[in-house]
């Protein structure tokens, strides 16, 4: 009786052994098939992409070599844009405004939209509304928004800024018109236009912040600004310095305030980076010395992103 049982279960386990195997093989090509469902779906994305991302990045490299017009056919040049660039007088005019308006940017749009998400925050009535306000000039088109903030930086005295200054006795001022002033009155414009998406992200961030450390820092008897310094900031600096680097890389790259509001003027003093390659392009017909500029702007963002990225890696990990 007992080697009939050992020969029933000899026999089924050699008619199960095969059924792993093919169990086996069965999750392989499901896996398998996943996979190459998934790579049909990512490769077109991913060409597109490249087509309209990476693609102009390659076609302007190229051009920074050439002497073209976009029309006949190209002539190689090799450096000679660089040169041409380089030697040119209004390009280091144009980095010191640009690297002025980042300057004064960040001094002012980096803590204002801190500052208000923070206290918005500590409201208990009428967040909503406050949400809403602030993100409303976010909504506007920039355009639009530029050329309303031109149309308040009139610099007659019926212009509406220096009429509010009127009413206290200041002014009027030149605002647009003046080379001290041309700077700080686009950077106003630019903070009002773009400080409502980052003052949702930081009230984003807030939420994510455990009530606990609040209520532990509340016990402690310790007042609202020693809950912002010792509780919030350590919490959001991860979200705080992504913002800076990104609004260091746009503040290098602004072209619509100084293009519709000044047209780089008065006397130049607010022509930007990407102004001056617009000018290149488009007002003296030089692609390939627009292209050279473009890349070497990228080539200096990039240089000041690892840097950045590099100097602040171990504080944001800590």
């Amino acid at each position: 009786m007992t080697s009939v049982v050992s020969e029933d279960r000899s026999a089924a386990a050699t008619v199960s052994a095969p059924a792993a195997p093919r169990r086996r093989r069965r999750r392989s090509a499901s896996r398998a098939g996943h996979a190459w469902q998934t790579l049909a779906f990512f490769v077109p994305g991913l060409l597109i992409f490249g087509y309209f991302a990476w693609w102009p990045m390659v076609r302007s490299v190229s051009l920074s070599f050439q002497d073209t017009n976009l029309v006949t056919d190209p002539t190689w040049v090799g450096l000679e844009n660089f040169q041409n660039i380089l030697a040119d007088p209004l390009l280091w005019q144009a980095v010191g405004n640009t690297a002025l308006f980042a300057v004064v940017s960040i001094a002012i749009g980096f803590p204002l939209p801190l500052f208000l998400a923070t206290v918005m925050n500590e409201l208990r009535r009428y967040g909503g509304v406050f949400r809403v306000l602030v993100y409303v000039p976010a909504a506007v088109p920039p355009v639009v928004a530029v050329l309303l903030w031109k149309w308040f930086y009139e610099p007659g005295p019926d212009g509406v800024f220096n009429r509010i200054a009127g009413f206290v006795g200041l002014g009027p001022f030149p605002w647009l018109e003046d080379t001290t002033w041309a700077i700080p009155s686009l950077v106003l414009a630019a903070t009002w236009s773009a400080a409502g998406g980052t003052v949702l992200i930081y009230l984003a961030s807030l939420t994510a912040i455990p009530t606990e450390l609040y209520d532990a820092a509340e016990v402690d008897g310790a007042s609202i600004w020693r809950r912002v310094w010792h509780v919030t900031l350590p919490q959001m600096r991860g979200v705080m310095l992504i913002l800076l680097l990104v609004q260091i890389i746009a503040t290098m790259q602004t072209f619509i305030e100084p293009y519709v509001m000044t047209d780089g003027g008065p006397q130049n003093s607010t022509v930007t980076v990407l102004l001056l390659i617009f000018r290149y392009a488009f007002v003296y017909g030089d692609y390939g010395g627009a292209a050279a500029l473009s890349v070497m702007l990228a080539a200096v963002l990039a240089v000041i992103s690892a840097i950045y990225l590099r100097v602040t890696r171990t504080w944001s990990q800590s």
